[in-house]
């Protein structure tokens, strides 16, 4: 097993959403993993459809490559996941930090998904605990828990590669919020210093970008060396209360996801839709007066 291999990574970015998925491969065999896909749904008509992922089936068909995981870095506020669809057409696991049932407690009871919906962890195939290590075809996958954006955020770190969900977005744009229930922006800067503990030429690779004003194309690539020079929010030797301050006053003025309502339904599932009710059809909810108030 060797530590040092270098990942084949190919990054794919969805405009809908802002969110990035990649395909990770073991450079010496078959094996891949699909890393924090995406499952297209238009709010408007509440239809979802499966175009990006079957392009992701196309890149894993055209290269001939064997999924073995469908990995998810955290649940996710701001798109669904295509990870029960992918499962299902590769026979891979899916892969989730093992703090995932502290979110499900939250947010079962926020959508009230009674007594049927289990707050286990157990709609996921593998839970990862802080510390866990597990291979993608011969590599080493090292997982450490980054929390701070969520209870549930993980690393998974692959020779000098990371893949660090929303802790940390390019270094012009900053780092991810804290106000989610469970969120804690303490939690957060001590996450971040664990990736930038990592080695300096260490590439990070990013869930989401956004263009930071100034830059005219989208990036979710960085190295730990960059985030530590450059990174508007943490970086430059910002302290611990520094960051607190600037991170608590940036969350209260900030308005939630567009897609929160539908994406945490369906991601604290594992990206399995609510159960089908007596007409057959599956619905989601939006609960009144409750996600503003659990978010500040």
């Amino acid at each position: 097993m060797l530590k040092n291999w270098t990942p084949d990574v190919e990054g794919f970015f969805d405009d809908a959403t802002n969110a990035v998925c990649y395909i990770v491969k073991d450079p010496q065999s078959k094996s891949c993993a699909i890393v924090d896909s995406v499952l297209d749904f238009d709010v408007a008509s509440g239809t979802i459809s499966t175009e990006f992922a079957d392009m992701l089936l196309a890149k894993v068909a055209a290269r001939d490559l064997e999924v073995e995981w469908v990995l998810e870095t955290h649940v996710h506020a701001d798109h669904l996941s295509a990870a029960p669809y992918l499962a299902e057409k590769t026979g891979a696991k899916i892969g989730i930090g093992s703090r995932i049932d502290e979110v499900q407690k939250v947010f079962g009871k926020v959508f009230n998904a009674g007594t049927d919906f289990e707050m286990d962890g157990s709609q996921f195939d593998h839970l990862f605990d802080d510390g866990a290590n597990f291979t993608i075809g011969g590599m080493e996958v090292d997982v450490f828990h980054t929390p701070g954006h969520t209870p549930a955020c993980l690393t998974y770190h692959i020779g000098d590669t990371a893949f660090i969900g929303d802790t940390l977005f390019m270094p012009d744009f900053g780092t991810a919020r804290a106000d989610f229930p469970g969120g804690d922006a303490r939690a957060l800067y001590h996450s971040i210093q664990k990736i930038l503990s990592l080695p300096k030429e260490t590439k990070l690779y990013l869930c989401h970008d956004y263009k930071a004003p100034g830059r005219d194309v989208f990036c979710w690539e960085t190295t730990v060396a960059e985030e530590i020079e450059k990174n508007i929010h943490v970086g430059g030797g910002k302290s611990e209360d520094e960051f607190v301050e600037f991170r608590t006053t940036r969350d209260a003025q900030l308005s939630m996801p567009k897609l929160i309502i539908p994406s945490i339904q369906v991601n604290m599932r594992a990206g399995q839709l609510p159960p089908a009710e007596d007409d057959g059809g599956h619905y989601l909810k939006i609960p009144i007066n409750k996600m503003r108030s659990i978010g500040s």
